[in-house]
């Protein structure tokens, strides 16, 4: 079963904190460590974004941490070498968040290949249509890695072909335009998230503007799992990755206020 999959029923009615870091920013070292922090802080999955020189779908925050660890000389093959790392010391569930210019540059079945022997989970794509998704699914057909699918508010007419071959859950975004941290979502999360769990029985985790303990609540009111982006990205560069400061932000947003040991 697919470690994603298997978390899910673990966590049973228990909701899903899912955080999200850059590889390599500040360093592909500090992101192992970072990964074990934010477990042990009570992150249920942990998203690894792969940097790329224009992520359409995120804000400044992650623009600026890719641009970072791409200086840093962040590679596909050492993130891949690195979740090899993670794999050894933990078994909790690591999904890329990848744009799919950087798997056809990689070689769509060499990526995949490399997912499933290292241990990645997961996949989402933000820039991959729906119409193109075959061309990486075609690789995905043991279920081993998932490929998740996302869903804006604004994919009402095509939700069911966009969910349909997808696994893991669903990725719900919360408002329009990139990710970073906002004041408010821009729209009924509760109308709109009811109209994918018609479509779906994949469990939906909401992201993009997520960045308190009280964001996290109002979304697990709604949703399976809260997906958390920006506010840690920002809170990693502004500490250089502090392993107690990250995971007690992870402790906070998932409600538990005991500090953590240095």
């Amino acid at each position: 079963m697919n470690r994603i999959t298997k978390k899910f029923k673990e966590l049973g009615e228990t909701k899903a904190l899912i955080t999200y870091i850059t590889a390599g920013d500040p360093s592909l070292e500090k992101t192992e460590e970072l990964v074990y922090a934010m477990e042990k802080g009570g992150a249920n999955i942990v998203e690894l974004g792969i940097p790329y020189s224009d992520p359409i779908a995120d804000g400044p925050v992650i623009q600026a941490a890719d641009e970072r660890s791409l200086e840093n000389g962040t590679t596909i093959e050492k993130i891949f070498n690195t979740v090899e790392k993670i794999r050894e010391n933990t078994e909790i569930p690591l999904v890329f968040l990848v744009y799919f210019n950087t798997i056809f540059k990689f070689g769509t079945e060499k990526f995949i290949k490399r997912c499933k022997s290292s241990g990645v989970d997961g996949l989402i794509i933000p820039d991959l249509p729906l119409e193109e998704r075959n061309e990486i699914s075609e690789f995905l057909v043991d279920d081993s890695v998932a490929l998740i699918p996302l869903v804006a508010p604004n994919s009402k007419g095509r939700l069911g072909k966009i969910v349909e071959g997808g696994d893991g859950f669903v990725y719900c975004i919360s408002s329009f335009g990139v990710t970073g941290v906002r004041d408010s979502f821009d729209v009924d999360l509760k109308s709109f998230l009811s109209d994918v769990r018609k479509a779906t029985n994949l469990p939906l985790a909401v992201g993009f503007g997520i960045s308190n303990k009280e964001d996290v609540q109002d979304i697990h009111k709604v949703a399976d799992g809260a997906i958390v982006g920006s506010a840690i990205v920002k809170l990693v560069h502004e500490t250089n990755g502090n392993l107690k400061i990250i995971g007690e932000k992870v402790r906070e947003l998932r409600g538990v206020d005991k500090k953590i040991r240095a």
